[in-house]
């Protein structure tokens, strides 16, 4: 089986034609098509279907991209990690990383690790965690580091980092603030300010309104959390948000940080690799970091 044909059905389902694949790779349309109809011949069954000036894939050519995806990243991996040893010191790992570790913990890491490793490049996407998973077991990162309850799937390692414990924010100037024991019937009477429905933070919120048969009448929603802690710093509204998020605003006294009455669930900040993914010394290198994060300034 030709490597190329694979590249082929993943780039087909991309651009749909034939002309764009074929400049992608560089070659001429009729090496792309007759990649196209051997693959076809070899499998026994229709993989491709033109419409218009347009080829899409059958059912049968989705289920092969599904492992033409794996196969193409496990490629590309398996090409990267050997370069690596031809040219040492440098390199590229691939990091994903939900919002909070990656805007409030990763910076001043991804920093010492350039100053330890400066010609080697890292590359930072940020994903919701359950992205972030689908990233690892498909070979699209080296490393992942997500905020999220304790999870464990087969064919993944978890290192836990340290909790990430959500608590109420409000401003000093807010009516709670003079409550020094918080129910759920008296936060359930403050305006929320809701993150995103993809977070984490709103499905344990969610959870936890839910849990107390709370239906909000009035709130917002919003997808930035730098945006959300601007609201409630304003001091008419409150939120559940990461405890490490808003470490600077309360130290600033812009912000309280308040237990939660009666929140039952847990959430870690982990880093995460996949088992089959082979250990660089620069993969070690940053995992090592991370398990030593707090100590880094």
């Amino acid at each position: 089986m030709n490597l190329l044909k694979f590249q082929i059905v993943e780039l087909l389902d991309k651009h749909r034609k034939v002309t764009a694949v074929a400049e992608v790779l560089g070659l001429k349309q009729p090496t792309v098509t007759y990649h196209m109809k051997s693959l076809e011949q070899e499998y026994g069954v229709k993989l491709f279907e033109p419409r218009m000036d347009k080829v899409i894939l059958t059912e049968a050519g989705r289920a092969l991209l599904h492992f033409a995806g794996k196969i193409n990243c496990l490629a590309s991996e398996a090409k990267r990690t050997v370069q690596e040893y031809g040219t040492p010191g440098r390199g590229t790992l691939r990091v994903g990383a939900s919002y909070v570790p990656a805007t409030y913990m990763l910076p001043r890491l991804l920093k010492e690790f350039a100053a330890r490793h400066p010609k080697v490049t890292v590359t930072l996407a940020v994903k919701p965690s359950a992205v972030i998973k689908e990233m690892l077991l498909n070979h699209e990162i080296d490393l992942g580091v997500l905020s999220a309850e304790p999870f464990r799937l087969p064919m993944l390692d978890v290192r836990e980092l340290c909790d990430d414990e959500l608590v109420l924010a409000h401003a000093p100037s807010h009516y709670l603030a003079a409550s020094s024991e918080l129910t759920p019937g008296l936060l359930c009477t403050a305006d929320f300010v809701l993150h995103g429905r993809h977070s984490s933070t709103r499905e344990l919120t969610d959870r936890w309104l839910e849990q107390h048969g709370v239906q909000l009448e009035q709130h917002l929603e919003l997808d930035s959390l730098e945006a959300i802690k601007q609201m409630v710093i304003q001091g008419g509204h409150v939120t559940f948000a990461s405890g490490l998020a808003i470490q600077a605003e309360v130290a600033r006294g812009q912000l309280l940080a308040r237990a939660i009455p009666e929140f039952r669930y847990r959430r870690k900040i982990s880093c995460t690799t996949n088992r089959d993914r082979h250990h660089s010394g620069l993969l070690d290198s940053m995992m090592e970091l991370l398990q030593d994060w707090e100590h880094i300034q």
